[in-house]
């Protein structure tokens, strides 16, 4: 067998293609603090070849300092971008907001036209929002709004009673409607409330001597709240079924508020039926054999029928307004409504 030397007009071996390099777009959330971010975000910030960020401000900078990695305050065009990559480096970019689209856009152009060996492009999220993210957001626009809209900032608790009333209502609406699209909206509205007592809490009442408190605070009364009353979720307790879970809250309510009645903390201000149900209620699980009074009138009649229905266990309002509902649908077609 003879060896052949090769053909001096073979076409050449085609050189290896050089490496094209990696861009990583290192994204973070304004809602998480900076300089917390994911094991994957600090191992590419520290392997990189070059870290680019164009805003002298940017949050992460002196976190990124202090963790030894150099960052150069520049973004180069996508073409600069692409070519920095050569070789097979790694660029990450801390994207700042102004001039990212131009970038992105860019770099989309590249990648279209064909003509260019396109380094991989990565997204990489270096933080992430946690639940209940949102409404960081939702505290921050209540401050400005209260800061500087015209009509919001002059509303005091009073002002916004009769829209706490009204929102409430419609969430009930929405729930007894079915219908989730409203509900969400509801949810939303209902919470607006919430938030602007806070937001008006916080600024005090110096004529009076109150003392300011905060959403955070609202919410940290809450939070023990419910822990505290759930020692079956959160302690040693133990209750399988809703009758058990609903005797340790009463138990637990009891120590909390001290009452002298079981009428105590009752609000006279809620709706008729409603109220004579809540007093039914208080009175049987009181175990307090007190009879209803009797007297001449719808009121007293109405009185029987709420306690009545408290006892079996049906909440008087809502089964009042289904049958209200039905009613209103009755005159609507005898109206020729919707036909």
């Amino acid at each position: 067998m003879t060896d052949h030397a090769p053909s001096p007009h073979a076409p050449a071996e085609p050189a290896p293609a050089e490496p094209t390099g990696r861009i990583v777009l290192l994204t973070t959330s304004h809602r998480v603090a900076p300089g917390i971010l994911s094991w994957p975000a600090w191992q590419t910030l520290h392997s990189a070849d070059r870290v680019l960020c164009a805003d002298p401000g940017h949050p992460q900078l002196p976190y990124l300092r202090e963790a030894g990695i150099e960052v150069e305050r520049v973004i180069p065009d996508a073409h600069e971008l692409v070519e920095a990559c050569a070789g097979g480096r790694t660029v990450v970019v801390l994207p700042s907001g102004e001039g990212d689209q131009r970038l992105t856009d860019g770099l989309a152009r590249l990648a279209g036209s064909g003509r260019v060996s396109m380094p991989d492009l990565e997204l990489l999220p270096g933080s992430y929002d946690l639940p209940g993210a949102r409404l960081l957001d939702l505290v921050q626009v209540m401050d400005r709004i209260r800061r500087e809209c015209p009509w919001s900032s002059r509303q005091t608790h009073g002002d916004l009673v009769k829209y706490g009333i009204e929102e409430a209502y419609e969430l009930v609406e929405a729930i007894e409607a079915g219908d989730r699209e409203e509900l969400r909206e509801e949810l939303g509205d209902v919470l607006l409330q919430v938030v602007f007592h806070a937001r008006i809490a916080e600024e005090g009442r110096p004529e009076d001597g109150s003392e300011p408190f905060s959403i955070d605070d609202v919410a940290g009364t809450l939070v023990e709240k419910l822990i505290h009353r759930h020692p079956h979720v959160f302690g040693d307790a133990e209750a399988n079924t809703p009758e058990e879970v609903k005797a340790h809250w009463l138990r637990t309510k009891a120590v909390e508020k001290q009452r002298d009645s079981v009428t105590d903390g009752i609000p006279l201000g809620q709706p008729g039926l409603a109220l004579a149900a809540k007093l039914a209620g208080r009175a049987r699980t009181g175990a307090l054999a007190v009879e209803l009074p009797r007297g001449e009138g719808i009121g007293y009649e109405l009185l029987e029928l709420a306690a009545r229905a408290e006892a079996s266990g049906i909440d008087p309002e809502t089964a009042l307004r289904a049958a209200a509902r039905v009613y209103r649908d009755a005159i609507r077609a005898a109206e020729g409504v919707g036909e």
